[in-house]
C-alpha cells in the first residue's frame, strides 16, 4: 500500500458538506482521502488534489470530476486560478511524510535504513539533507536541531557534525547515525526521530510552506467553507491551532473595546480529534496524528 490514510472517515465527514461543491486535497499521496471525497460528491462536484512528489502521480484517479496538480501546496491559490477556480467549499491537508516515502529506503526519510542523505519530497529541488549536513554553518545546524527537532543538545550535535566533516563528508543516514553512537540505548529511537524530523523540515521548508498554505486556504474558502488539517508533530499542530483560532501565527489580534477579536474560523471541536486505539493498532503511523477543523467565518 502506497499510503494508509489517517482519520479517513472523520476528516472527510468534517470536510464535505455540499455534494455539488468544489474541494481541495492538498496532499494526494496514495489517493486515499481523495477517493473518499469523490465518493461523497455528486456528478457536479469537483476535486483538485496536489502533490509535489512525482511518485504520487502514478496513483492518479480516472474520474472527470478529478484533477491532480503536480505542485507543492504552497502554490494552492495560483494553481487553482489556472483552472478558473477562485473559491472552494473545503480544503483538506494530511501533513507529514507518506508511508511510501518512509518505506522507499533510497529516499532517506527512514531512520531504519542506510540510504543517501536525501529527504526531499520533491526530488527535482536542489537542497537535500546531504547539503544541509555538509554545507550549513554550525550555528545554522544548531538552530535547526533546536527549533525543528526540539533537541536540547543541539549545539553539541552541530559541533560534532562540523568537526567530523572536516576530514570526511557525511553522505548516508548511517554516516550520520554513527556520529551519535554515544546516545543511551533507551533514548536512541526518540533521538533519531527528532534529528531526522529537524533535517527533513529544513530540507522541505515544511513550516513555512504550511503557513503559506493555511493563509491561501483561508483566501480561497467560501464563507462557511471548511479547513481540515491532520498534523503529526507539535510544531505543525501549534501553527494550525493558532491560525484556526485567530488567523495569525504570532502576535496578538486587535481587540475591540470589549476585548473581543475577529475570528477567522469557528472550530468544529474545541479539542483535536485523535485516532482511536483500533486505528493505531492497524496503522502505527497514526499514533501521533491530530486533526483540527475550522469553519470560515
Amino acid at each position: 500500500m502506497y499510503h494508509n490514510p489517517v482519520l479517513l472517515k472523520q476528516s472527510v465527514d468534517d470536510l464535505v458538506t455540499n455534494p455539488d461543491g468544489t474541494y481541495v486535497d492538498c496532499t494526494f499521496g496514495g489517493g486515499g482521502h481523495s477517493r473518499e471525497i469523490l465518493s461523497r460528491l455528486s456528478e457536479n462536484g469537483r476535486l483538485f488534489s496536489f502533490d509535489q512528489d512525482l511518485d504520487a502521480l502514478k496513483n492518479t484517479i480516472d474520474d472527470p470530476r478529478f484533477t491532480l496538480i503536480n505542485q507543492n501546496f504552497r502554490f494552492l491559490e495560483n494553481s487553482l486560478l489556472m483552472y478558473g477556480v477562485s473559491q472552494v467549499d473545503g480544503v483538506l491537508a494530511d501533513l507529514g511524510v507518506s508511508s511510501h516515502q518512509f518505506d522507499e529506503a533510497d529516499r532517506g526519510f527512514s531512520t531504519r535504513s542506510n540510504a543517501p542523505l536525501d529527504m526531499r519530497m520533491n526530488v527535482m529541488q536542489n537542497l537535500d539533507a546531504r547539503r544541509v549536513i555538509n554545507d550549513y554553518e554550525e550555528e545554522e545546524l544548531a538552530d535547526i536541531f533546536y527549533h525543528y527537532g526540539e533537541l536540547r543538545e543541539a549545539r553539541k550535535l552541530a559541533r560534532d557534525i562540523v568537526h567530523h566533516r572536516k576530514t570526511k563528508s557525511i553522505d548516508t543516514t548511517e554516516d550520520l547515525k554513527k556520529l551519535f553512537s554515544y546516545i543511551p540505548p533507551h533514548k536512541v529511537n526518540k533521538f533519531y526521530a527528532q534529528l531526522f524530523q529537524a533535517i527533513r523540515i529544513e530540507v522541505n521548508q515544511e513550516l513555512e510552506v504550511l503557513k503559506e498554505m493555511l493563509v491561501q486556504a483561508y483566501n480561497v474558502l467560501k464563507p462557511e467553507g471548511r479547513l481540515v488539517v491532520i498534523s503529526y508533530h507539535s510544531l505543525e499542530d501549534r501553527l494550525v491551532k493558532r491560525f484556526l483560532k485567530n488567523g495569525m501565527f504570532e502576535g496578538e489580534p486587535e481587540r475591540d473595546i470589549y476585548g473581543n477579536y475577529k475570528k477567522a474560523f469557528e472550530l468544529v471541536k474545541s479539542k483535536a480529534i485523535i485516532p482511536d486505539d483500533k486505528e493505531i493498532e492497524e496503522n502505527s503511523r497514526a499514533r501521533s496524528a491530530k486533526m483540527r477543523t475550522g469553519i470560515k467565518v
